[in-house]
């Protein structure tokens, strides 16, 4: 009979061997998105990680005055106690990026927080002002292994299109938790004390800490990488090499010169006269990290709209005016200035940091360990020349050194804009 009486049956199982592997397998991407499933939870989870690090990293800036009348030291040698943090942490990120690349980020973000809590409740028992920097020291460099992880973690989870505002909302936790932090501790002190205020920013984080290692989805992307020092030393010289990430760097850290040293020293300037603010007050004067907050979780559609390039020149002028009104001697111009130079240093840090990530495609949590690294170096270098420039020169002082660094941020974006238009350019063809 013709072959038409097995038509059916060898066009449906014939082909099948030979055309199916045929057809490219398409696997579908169950990274995390905004309105899908754990999104909610991660973000909150992260959220609140960003509060602990910044509450804890910041819990003695905005009593230096109290600290500097309690131990009889000058703003300088006060100041140490929160560029002591920073710096450990700036220290300490690179290596313990490289514990999160072999044992998992959500362990090591769990881990580090748990440390730097504990070390938070010993800190209000200080007996000294070297005991007090010491365990700071201690505490910023527990923290370590969270920012570099908690952006490592994103990269891998979160789809690339929502990654600058999962990035955002993670330092939005920051500002929150530097906000609250610093709000608390100022009417706590006001009341009981520096070393009681301090304590109470301990058991919050204890708190975060908890909810954190509960909220936190376990990451379903995350590959263990290896020990390896010269594995890591290459990953790193590749980072290095890279005239972007270098740039990022450059420009993450300059912005935290300038927020570390306006806040170092906003305490002693608004305790001095003309303002003399009692302590409570002072505290509650960083609400208006809440700009911060919004400024931050928005950067996202800033880059649609302007680029990152755009975003960071409007970071910078916005940072640059901020400074230039707090030069007045009123106190709603000195707020409208802290405003203006929140809500720059936000965007400008959630575009540098997101940018970071998105360009590094291999060693993620180095390349965001580097950047923290600048980071916490530019907030401890701004803490300690800003408190040094403001006993020298006063709040003007101060502003300069600000304006200084947020002049190198311009003078960098411009190289970048340079650089790319040259690699646009296309080569002459000769004959």
């Amino acid at each position: 009979m013709p072959s038409a009486s097995t038509g059916a049956s060898t066009t449906v199982v014939a082909p099948s061997a030979a055309a199916v592997p045929a057809v490219p397998t398409v696997r579908a991407d169950n990274r995390l998105t905004p309105g899908g499933p754990g999104y909610r939870r991660m973000s909150f989870a992260l959220f609140l990680a960003g509060v602990a690090t910044f509450a804890l990293l910041y819990s003695t800036q905005a009593l230096l005055p109290l600290v500097s009348d309690d131990f009889g030291v000058t703003a300088s040698t006060a100041s140490w106690t929160v560029s002591a943090a920073t710096g450990a942490l700036a220290l300490f990120v690179l290596p313990l990026s490289a514990l999160s690349e072999r044992f998992g980020r959500r362990t090591l973000m769990t881990a580090s927080l748990a440390v730097a809590a504990t070390v938070g409740l010993l800190v209000p028992f200080a007996p000294s002002v070297g005991w007090l920097i010491a365990l700071r020291a201690v505490q910023g460099a527990a923290l370590a292994g969270l920012p570099a992880s908690a952006t490592a973690y994103l990269a891998e989870e979160v789809r690339p299109k929502a990654l600058i505002t999962a990035i955002g909302l993670f330092v939005a936790g920051n500002s929150v938790g530097g906000m609250s932090g610093r709000v608390i501790t100022g009417w706590v002190a006001q009341e009981w004390g520096w070393r009681v205020a301090v304590g109470t920013i301990g058991v919050i984080a204890v708190g975060c800490a908890v909810a954190f290692r509960m909220l936190l989805p376990a990451p379903r992307h995350f590959k263990a990488g290896s020990l390896r020092p010269a594995g890591l030393v290459r990953t790193v010289r590749d980072h290095l090499a890279n005239p972007l990430l270098r740039r990022l760097y450059a420009i993450g850290a300059l912005f935290m010169t300038v927020f570390g040293a306006v806040y170092t020293v906003i305490g002693y300037r608004l305790t001095d006269a003309p303002f003399s603010l009692p302590q409570g007050i002072v505290g509650s004067i960083f609400l208006v990290y809440l700009v911060g907050t919004v400024s931050a979780s928005t950067a996202g559609k800033l880059v649609d709209r302007l680029g990152r390039r755009g975003a960071l020149y409007l970071a910078g002028a916005t940072t640059t005016a901020g400074l230039l009104v707090s030069l007045a001697d009123s106190l709603p111009f000195v707020l409208l200035g802290l405003v203006l130079i929140t809500a720059g240093f936000f965007a400008g840090h959630a575009v540098a940091s997101s940018s970071v990530s998105h360009t590094a495609k291999e060693g993620r949590a180095q390349a965001s360990a580097l950047y923290q690294s600048a980071y916490y170096l530019g907030s401890s270098a701004g803490g300690t020349l800003g408190a040094v420039a403001y006993h020298s020169s006063g709040w003007a002082g101060t502003v300069a050194l600000g304006l200084l660094a947020v002049f190198g941020v311009v003078a960098i974006t411009v190289l970048g804009s340079l650089a790319a238009r040259v690699q646009r350019r296309p080569v002459a063809v000769q004959h």
